[in-house]
């Protein structure tokens, strides 16, 4: 088995580095990531700037580029040898609800989809918010285990698995929960300083706290100790609201003059 990882935080990230060593006694392991910290970054691809890639070790490359560059120049050309599925991870802080948006662990496994490969994103959740995470262990264990599943029983091609371990070692796990995507409260309002010359600058504010995060969300699960393992659709399309979207656009339509 040919496995390629990647991720947002970085080629130097201790997640990524945990996930390699931890996968390599079950498959031949491409870090393929980008050169710094890339979180936000989303589904971007960097279009109006060549991409420059180093080999920093053995079956390591380095990319000046966005999560999902990683993952398309690694599937489209940079490789020698086409993976077999793609992990995104081992993120540094969850990856629930509305998060999902804007993560470009969940961006570059995305790509791995879009690109035909089976696709994992795979994040280590905090117990608070400053608290220093250390069970990568842990979520390694739960790739591992979702790797062999997928390997036994594929799962339908339009959709990747968002998974988001506790911190905690793997005994006080307890258990795996298929769940569904929380919603969070609006953003915290950004925050306005000044740099050196006066001007005004500003910083993004943190996420909104949990507002939907009851019974079978990703937010409960990981509340109670248990790994939530969300199935995200690539087809972004509403389909059940075409219909009711028909009959306004013909309404519409028949009420002009």
């Amino acid at each position: 088995m040919h496995i390629l990882v990647s991720n947002d935080d970085g080629v130097e990230a201790p997640g990524i580095l945990a996930l390699k060593e931890g996968l390599s006694d079950m498959a031949t392991v491409v870090l393929v990531a980008p050169d710094r910290d890339r979180s936000g970054a989303s589904n971007s691809l960097t279009l109006d700037s060549p991409i420059r890639a180093k080999k920093i070790a053995d079956n390591v490359i380095r990319v000046a580029g966005t999560p999902t560059d990683c993952v398309h120049l690694a599937l489209t050309g940079l490789l020698e040898n086409e993976p077999d599925m793609v992990i995104s991870g081992i993120n540094a802080g969850a990856n629930m609800g509305d998060d999902v948006l804007y993560s470009g662990t969940v961006a570059a496994a995305m790509e791995g989809r879009f690109l035909g490969l089976p696709s994992i994103a795979i994040s280590l959740a905090s117990n608070g918010e400053n608290a220093r995470l250390t069970h990568y262990d842990t979520a390694v264990q739960v790739a591992r285990f979702l790797i062999k599943r997928l390997n036994h029983a594929p799962f339908p091609s339009n959709t990747i698995l968002n998974v988001n371990v506790p911190d905690c070692p793997w005994s006080q796990i307890k258990g795996i929960q298929s769940t569904r995507l929380g919603h969070r409260h609006k953003a915290e309002p950004v925050i306005k300083e000044k740099d050196p010359r006066g001007r005004s600058i500003y910083w993004v504010g943190p996420p909104g706290a949990e507002q939907d995060a009851g019974e079978g969300t990703d937010f409960y699960a990981l509340n109670n100790g248990f790994v939530s393992v969300t199935p995200l659709h690539v087809d972004l399309t509403r389909h059940e609201a075409r219909a009711g979207l028909a009959d306004w656009i013909e309404q519409e339509i028949s009420d002009q003059p």
